[in-house]
């Protein structure tokens, strides 16, 4: 205890002297190895062995779209702790907000039309909705770049001349604690939280139902969990295995998929045209971060910290925090470093999976043709895109009559998606340059593609209009107006007759060429001005 408080008492600027560990992984497993259910499940009976349960009946469903006023926000992160920039610890500047995809899911105020509300407008009724949302807050990714950060790290810990002091003192004895890939407990209390909202705004429409929902998600272990933590939300922990049908779709190299295109989209995978992003947000990260390498590289020794270990350092911010709960590596960065690393990932998104890459309205060309079944109760008789001919020709695992349509997919189809359907005014500033960041940007991908993002289309009828049925689309709450589709009006709720808005997405649906932008041999546009992700003609 005596060195404990010795070394607590050492002044700030001295050196932490690196421990043979720093920067190895630490793992753990649960349930413990050879722990078992077998021999003791006699002495816990479920529920429906003790019974006893008392009275069960059930109430009405809820409707909160329609009803309730005002409309209940996503505004927190609990149970995480909400980090803090170096220079703003009392701030209401909030950094999660600025981790672009990696930013947990915020409602969104607007995405140009201020008075417009997801309450469904006074006068209207809601008829139908479609789920598009992403999977949870997870891991990174395998081998990637922030894992080997860590190696980095070890590496140089175990040498001669690595010292760590001031504000980077921690990583003297920091370990690597995240796993990959799949949901951390935040990612998995996220699509939980959000059925259960679900459930609030639009159970009623359950008594459409005439048999049990079919829900859609892929095959990768992350999909899987959030959509069975969002059934289990929007349902019931007890009971959802039974209320409706899980569809799983493979996530594989070559199969088709509309909510995992890129798997059949070879341009989105090449690095000179799907990473085209990359190159652009490095272009920029060489700018933002110029001050914050200045500023700590002389606290590390032994170890240089280049602008691509700097922009790890940000990612593992958001990483360890939706895993861990907290970071260290969060207030080493200035809010100007914060707004910077969020561009950083909005030119990434832009120019990879968004309107500026020319594969982006490929790749979301499939689901804006699943979407058009569905609201035209037509099934789909042309394949040219990422559809799935075998799954969406059944009327079994496609059906054409739901009331409510749940689909999980990814932040990257997410943003090819909504650029599929022609959302202009997300694009409205771009090109996004690479040297600065624009004023009043149209395009935010913490508001596009957090974790739990999503996206929905309400179907609604409004007896008093012309035309008395409608849709519109909220993005994390925000509603988007729909002017860039042919036909669509400005109206001040984000509206568009639902005959328009058909009439649009076949025209839009045209205009994309799939076997050019995923399949032909072309090189990026140089400058690439590309803002409704197709290849120019």
């Amino acid at each position: 205890m005596l060195a404990t408080v010795l070394l607590l008492a050492l002044p700030f600027c001295v050196a932490e002297s690196a421990s043979s560990y720093a920067g190895s992984t630490v793992a753990d497993s649960y349930p413990p190895p050879g722990a078992t259910n077998t021999v003791v499940d006699a002495y816990f009976p479920d529920e429906s062995q003790v019974g006893y349960a008392g009275p069960t009946p059930t109430g009405a469903e809820p409707a909160a779209i329609v009803t309730a006023v005002p409309f209940s926000k996503v505004e927190n992160i609990f149970p995480l702790s909400r980090p803090n920039s170096a220079d703003g610890a009392d701030s209401t500047f909030n950094v999660t907000r600025h981790w672009g995809n990696l930013s947990p899911m915020y409602s969104v105020e607007s995405f140009g039309l201020p008075d417009a509300s997801p309450i469904i407008p006074e006068g209207c009724g809601l008829n139908a909705v479609h789920l598009l949302m992403r999977h949870g807050a997870r891991y990174p990714t395998s081998d990637g770049g922030i894992s080997h950060f860590a190696a980095d790290i070890h590496a140089a810990a175990v040498k001669e001349g690595f010292n760590a002091t001031g504000d980077l003192k921690f990583l003297a004895t920091w370990t690597y604690k995240l796993g990959a890939e799949i949901l951390t407990p935040f990612g998995r209390e996220s699509l939980f939280s959000n059925g259960v909202a679900f459930r609030y705004r639009y159970g009623q429409l359950l008594n459409g139902f005439t048999d049990l929902p079919v829900f859609r998600t892929t095959s990768e272990d992350r999909m899987v969990d959030s959509a069975l933590n969002f059934a289990a939300g929007f349902f019931d922990v007890r009971t959802y295995e039974t209320d409706y049908h899980q569809e799983i779709i493979i996530e594989e190299n070559n199969f088709n998929n509309t909510l995992a295109p890129y798997d059949v989209c070879p341009n989105a995978n090449s690095e000179d045209i799907g990473y085209f992003g990359g190159t652009q947000a490095s272009k920029w990260a060489d700018i933002y971060l110029e001050d914050a390498q200045t500023r700590l590289q002389p606290m590390l020794q032994g170890f240089n910290l280049t602008i691509s270990r700097l922009v790890y350092m940000q990612q593992l911010c958001a990483y360890e925090t939706v895993a861990l709960g907290y970071s260290k590596f969060c207030d080493l960065f200035t809010e100007k470093e914060w707004e910077g690393f969020e561009y950083y990932n909005d030119l990434d998104f832009w120019y990879s999976c968004g309107p500026g890459n020319p594969t982006s309205a490929a790749q979301g060309l499939g689901y804006v043709q699943e979407l058009v079944s569905r609201l035209t109760h037509t099934p789909i008789n042309v394949w040219n895109s990422s559809t799935n001919s075998t799954l969406d020709s059944s009327n079994i695992t496609f059906p054409l009559n739901q009331p409510i349509y749940v689909d999980a997919s990814h932040d990257v189809v997410i943003s090819n998606i909504v650029t599929a359907l022609n959302f202009t005014s997300l694009a409205a500033t771009g090109p996004l340059p690479t040297d600065h960041i624009p004023p009043h940007r149209s395009y935010v991908s913490s508001q596009i593609a957090p974790f739990a993002s999503q996206l929905v289309a309400q179907v609604i009828s409004c007896p008093a209009s012309e035309e008395p049925t409608h849709i519109r689309f909220l993005l994390n709450d925000g509603v988007v107006p729909l002017t860039g589709i042919h036909g669509c009006t400005e109206d001040s709720n984000g509206l568009c007759a639902l005959a328009s808005f058909i009439s649009g997405m076949h025209e839009r649906i045209g205009q994309i060429n799939y076997a050019h932008d995923c399949f032909a041999n072309y090189t990026m546009p140089n400058p690439d001005n590309i803002i409704d992700g197709r290849y120019p003609s």
